[in-house]
């Protein structure tokens, strides 16, 4: 069982831990479902996300620049960039999708080849299996990504943001009722300590 060693003496905390962990986690299960049976829109949303945190990125780097070196044209030229480049993205979702489609290409084939050395570096110990099987793993995904691009991105990247969003709502659930679960415990830890 997770130990939540800070909560332990701590019952409030512990609830709002147990609470806010419990509703974020359905709503990342939602979310995770959403993208993994519509993961058009889940690609373009993405997209779009990213395009505005660029733009956002974008304005606190020119007002960074504005406030510490008005002369600093690389900051200005930095922060142009970023909000030009976002801007372009929400403008055009497709395009982005396809510009993280090629992002995720190029993450899943590093970390095949990652993995891969891993393994072979493993290999007298008994689980050096395991990260091999990540790495071809990991290259399959990033063929997948390759062979239809820039088409496949759209559902593509969708797909795997859903299924994290599910994966990170099913960890966040648990965390919550394991909390609940230790709250209960801690008045009868607590009496026993006592005598």
């Amino acid at each position: 069982m997770v130990r939540y060693s800070m909560f332990r003496n701590n019952k409030e905390m512990l609830e709002k831990f147990s609470k806010y962990s419990k509703i974020y986690g359905v709503l990342f299960i939602l979310l995770g479902l959403a993208g993994i049976f519509y993961p058009t829109v889940m690609s373009l949303a993405t997209a779009i996300f990213y395009g505005w945190l660029l733009m956002f990125s974008g304005i606190m780097m020119a007002f960074h620049t504005y406030q510490t070196n008005k002369k600093d044209w690389l900051g200005w030229l930095k922060a142009f960039i970023f909000f030009i480049v976002g801007a372009m993205i929400v403008i055009y979702p497709v395009a982005g999708v396809a510009a993280l489609g090629l992002m995720f290409a190029v993450y899943f084939f590093l970390d095949a080849f990652a993995s891969i050395t891993l393994a072979f570096e493993l290999k007298p110990s008994s689980m050096w299996w395991l990260s091999l099987l990540n790495g071809i793993l990991s290259a399959a995904i990033g063929i997948f990504f390759i062979i239809g691009w820039p088409f496949s991105s759209l559902f593509l990247v969708g797909l795997f943001v859903g299924i994290s969003l599910f994966f990170d709502g099913i960890v966040l659930l648990t965390m919550g009722m394991t909390a609940k679960e230790i709250e209960e415990e801690a008045p009868v830890a607590s009496e026993a300590q006592q005598n």
